[in-house]
């Protein structure tokens, strides 16, 4: 390529000088045509003189004419003109495949830039070492000059420039990591966490030139403050969506008659539809594996048609707040040499716009939630994701898990309230037919206090414990008005006992055996059993049963003499007994597996009448 580059170079000189003699030859030395004889004297200023020509003409001339390309061009008679543009084509030719070399090249160019990146990198940190030396030495004039050494002026000049300049390149370095961040689609993490490689340039910044280091503070700040409000706001957002359609209204209360709702216009259940007094899986959300399990996805729970509790979406968004959080607020302590409450303020500088703006959009829901389970283990979610930022030792967001707190409690407190006073006001006879099988109105008491209490022995907290106190007087009066509009006693005891005994059943599954709620049902369950028992025995046994009490007495106070005036009255008893006791016993047992609901209880029942 060089030789014909060399070649097309002379052929179009030879042409030149060739066109310049033949322009002498026909004009004359100035170019004045053959009809001008006359000559200027010009002296010094004339360059047309025939030594100047010739001089010039034969160097040029005969430095062509040596050029092996040239020689072989002249032997065989080509054009030189046309010679030349034969050249330029071929030169353009090999251009076209150098191109086409390149880019067959390309892959190792691509290598080759990933080569000369990597001596970047091994650049970086022999610029961190002389920067860590710029430094001492900056630290050891200063301290020079403070002890008044006149030879540090020679080298402040110096030093200073050298200062400038990394400052500068510090500067523009962490700004371009910055502004990384703000690349759509860009998971600002990966350059965040390789930023701390370079903390030591924020340190040479505050030790040297503190209004840059400001301005970079005041940028990351800006930059990751916008960056978590779009996210959070936009996950959010499309995380509600994947909640479940039909949820708790205000008139879904514990007192509520079960008809109450229904009716022409009434929308019909979801098969998915959320339970409001019943806890089934939704406790698992405060269990180790999902509290911290991955956050949800909601355009795949979307695609999948999923959708969710409230307390899971809660957990979900917080869950992501408690991690981002704590690797923000480790990584401004780490980069900007923070602590304490200096740390606690950067770190709201950065979140405080998420966290405000969480904290309305959860006012802004609890102010139409009727879901008592749903905000029960949200203050449980809440609980342990502030332990778990404890044992990370990131205090910076006890404020806002406190602000959490006192929107959920009062809402809990109040939506337990409402169950309460629900119950209260409950009219037995505007509930339709009453029979003695457990009454709707109780399991949802059992199921809601099971669930309440399963949760709060986790965590147990006081207050709740009074407020399902309350809950469960007025149950136990409702009860008793139910039973009150029974006309026997008897079939007000058969519906006592199948209530205190599914009551107690569902408690037991997942309250502990000794909580309040589980003694208290099962002392009135045993009190009504007893009543029940002697009231079934009454009938076919009532003489001999009175008797038998009558004598125990006697034989208590010392008097068992006085027996031997019975003697006619036992007598007739016993053969009263003896004649009728299969047929009353089997009637006995049928009596009681019809009233009883709970086929163990009935059984019970029977023997416990046998045995007396």
């Amino acid at each position: 390529m060089a030789a014909a580059a060399t070649m097309a170079a002379a052929a179009r000189e030879m042409v030149l000088r060739a066109g310049t003699l033949d322009m002498e030859e026909e004009e004359g030395p100035l170019g004045g045509g053959p009809g001008l004889q006359e000559t200027l004297q010009l002296g010094e200023l004339d360059i047309t003189s025939d030594e100047f020509i010739l001089d010039e003409v034969d160097v040029h001339i005969q430095a062509n004419l040596e050029d092996e390309l040239v020689k072989e061009a002249l032997k065989t008679g080509v054009d030189l003109r046309h010679y030349s543009k034969q050249v330029e084509l071929e030169l353009q030719q090999i251009e076209q495949k150098s191109i086409r070399d390149y880019i067959q090249e390309s892959e190792n160019i691509a290598s080759l830039h990933n080569q000369i990146t990597a001596c970047d990198a091994v650049l970086e940190p022999r610029f961190l070492e002389q920067l860590q030396e710029l430094d001492a030495k900056a630290a050891a004039v200063r301290e020079q000059e403070a002890r008044g050494t006149a030879a540090c002026a020679d080298v402040r000049g110096v030093l200073d420039r050298l200062r400038v300049k990394a400052v500068t390149k510090i500067r523009e370095f962490i700004l371009q990591k910055i502004y990384s961040f703000r690349k759509p689609m860009t998971n600002y993490q990966i350059p965040q966490t390789a930023l701390l490689k370079y903390r030591f340039f924020y340190q040479f910044l505050l030790g040297n030139e503190r209004a840059t280091a400001k301005e970079i503070r005041d940028e990351y700040v800006e930059t990751l403050s916008k960056i978590y409000l779009s996210y959070y706001r936009s996950y959010l957002g499309r995380l509600m969506k994947v909640q479940y359609e039909e949820v708790a209204e205000k008139d879904d209360l514990m007192g509520v008659e079960d008809t109450a709702k229904k009716g022409f216009f009434s929308k019909p259940s979801l098969r998915s539809r959320n339970t409001i007094f019943t806890l089934g899986t939704r406790g698992s959300v405060i269990s180790p594996t999902e509290l911290e399990a991955p956050i949800l996805v909601p355009h795949t729970a979307q695609r999948g048609e999923q959708r969710y509790p409230f307390e899971a979406l809660f957990r979900s968004q917080h869950y992501a707040l408690l991690d981002n959080s704590c690797r923000e607020y480790l990584f401004i302590c780490e980069f900007f040499v923070v602590s304490g409450p200096a740390a606690h303020d950067l770190f709201h500088a950065v979140m405080g716009r998420t966290l405000s703006m969480t904290l309305k959009h959860l006012e802004s829901y609890l102010a139409d939630c009727y879901d008592a389970i749903a905000v029960f283990l949200c203050i449980h979610i809440v609980l342990r994701f502030r332990n778990i930022a404890a044992k990370r030792d990131v205090p910076a967001l006890d404020r806002y898990w406190e602000q959490v707190l006192a929107l959920l409690w009062p809402r809990f407190e109040l939506i337990l309230e409402m169950n309460v006073q629900s119950v209260r006001s409950t009219d037995p006879q505007r509930l339709g037919g009453l029979d003695t099988r457990p009454h709707y109105i109780t399991r949802r008491y059992a199921e809601f206090s099971s669930a309440l209490v399963s949760i709060n022995q986790t965590i147990p907290n006081e207050r709740t414990m009074q407020l399902l106190g309350q809950l469960q007087v007025e149950v136990e009066n409702f009860v008793l008005r139910v039973a009150a509009e029974f006309s026997s006693r008897k079939e007000q005891l058969v519906f006592l006992i199948n209530n205190y005994d599914m009551m107690l059943g569902v408690l037991m599954e997942r309250a502990a055996d000794d909580s309040k709620e589980v003694e208290s049902f099962q002392q009135l369950l045993n009190a009504r059993t007893q009543e029940f028992i002697e009231e079934l025995l009454s009938p076919p046994f009532g003489g001999l049963v009175a008797f038998v009490k009558e004598a125990e007495a006697l034989i208590e106070r010392g008097q068992a003499e006085r027996l031997r005036g019975e003697e006619a009255r036992v007598t007739q008893l016993i053969r009263g007994f003896g004649s009728s006791w299969k047929s009353s016993v089997e009637s006995l047992s049928q009596d009681v597996m019809r009233s009883f609901t709970n086929f163990r209880n009935g059984t019970s029942i029977i023997q416990g009448a046998l045995t007396q």
